[in-house]
């Protein structure tokens, strides 16, 4: 006898498509649902060789020596792609490095990462409205996913200390014209699944495309985020893509941040970032990536020194495309601190510098 309580999404996808000739409503339904697959693993080695073997300052890639499966993520999708259609998706999620962060456990290796329904509302060009859990529209990274992963393997600070990953809520998406497309949010807040206030938090986005070559996408999250508190944090965001050539593309970001009496004592908190890469795909299975970025936390609210760093990174990792659904990078990585407490050694002292290398392997389909 099948036990339902253990049978995986899946594996019940599976069993409604064996259904499916029988009950014609069904199939209906599930015509054109999509399904994709992710999976990351990855090894990591820090030359300080820290105890505990934790790379300080990193979001996914924390583990010091250690060989992880980062995460696979199977995903569920129909798109609502013209005016009057309905939609869904789900990203489900397992792992030992993403999940922990997305769902903000730091035991947990599930999640669902993302999980909301779709409508495309015939208004003008078709209004596009999702509500349920979505990733923040923040930032020039992603936690990626089969559509979308970065050119680095490690992420920047500003991805793991500056911006939110998630919000529960709902927005509304309008596309003008081919160059302007447009972003409404309302939701609980960062990363939140229940609000932890009686705020709401705004987001907007408005995406410029003023030639093929050029995107600009300007962002911006506003409310109240801690427990019980009214006081709004705020967070603008740019991001500029370019195309050089047809084998060379940079890409930019910026991020000020302010949180309303963060820092106690009536004193708000900020933070501000600047990131910026280049991308040269040297053949059709050869690409090299460079990252270089500055994070200020003045105020030690958003890095591990509490009395406030700087902190600065380059990045160097060349990319190997095995195939169509599979790519192999290594890493090196460069961290420095104006504070000698930022990062630590084999000794349980701590120091200004932190050096890794890494290699990780995607598949997707």
């Amino acid at each position: 006898m099948t036990n339902f309580k253990r049978t995986s999404p899946a594996l019940l996808l599976f069993f409604l498509l064996l259904a499916g000739p029988a009950h014609g409503a069904t199939l209906e339904v599930l015509e054109g649902v999509e399904l994709h697959g992710f999976a990351s693993t990855s090894y990591s080695y820090n030359f300080n060789d820290p105890n505990p073997a934790t790379n300080e300052n990193r979001i996914f890639d924390r583990d010091h020596n250690s060989f992880k499966f980062d995460v696979g993520e199977l995903v569920l999708l129909k798109d609502a792609g013209e005016p009057g259609a309905i939609g869904f998706r789900t990203d489900i999620t397992y792992g030992h490095s993403v999940p922990a962060v997305t769902k903000g456990d730091p035991d947990a290796d599930f999640d669902i990462q993302q999980g909301y329904v779709s409508y495309n509302a015939p208004i003008g060009n078709g209004l596009t409205i999702d509500a349920g859990k979505f990733i923040t529209h923040i930032g020039a990274e992603v936690i990626e996913g089969y559509d979308g992963w970065n050119y680095n393997f490690s992420r920047s600070f500003m991805f793991g200390l500056a911006i939110p990953f998630t919000h529960t809520g709902a927005r509304a998406t309008y596309t003008l014209n081919e160059q302007v497309r447009l972003m409404g949010m309302i939701a609980n807040g960062w990363d939140n699944n229940s609000d932890n206030n009686d705020g709401k938090t705004i987001g907007l986005q408005v995406a410029y495309a003023p030639a093929d070559t050029i995107t600009l996408l300007f962002n911006w999250a506003g409310g109240p985020e801690r427990n019980g508190s009214s006081d709004w944090r705020n967070i603008f965001d740019v991001v500029l893509d370019l195309s050089l050539t047809n084998s060379t593309s940079m890409q930019f970001n910026f991020d000020y941040g302010v949180d309303e009496n963060g820092a106690g004592a009536g004193n708000d908190a900020t933070w501000w970032g600047l990131a910026g890469i280049l991308r040269h795909d040297y053949n059709d299975w050869f690409s090299m990536n460079l990252r270089g970025e500055y994070f200020s936390d003045d105020d030690g609210t958003r890095a591990n020194v509490a009395s406030g760093q700087n902190l600065w990174e380059i990045t160097v990792t060349p990319e190997f495309r095995v195939n169509q659904n599979m790519l192999v990078r290594l890493e090196y990585r460069h961290d420095g601190s104006d504070s000698g407490n930022a990062f630590l050694n084999n000794d349980g002292t701590r120091s200004s510098t932190q050096d890794t290398v890494a290699v990780n392997a995607l598949f997707y389909f």
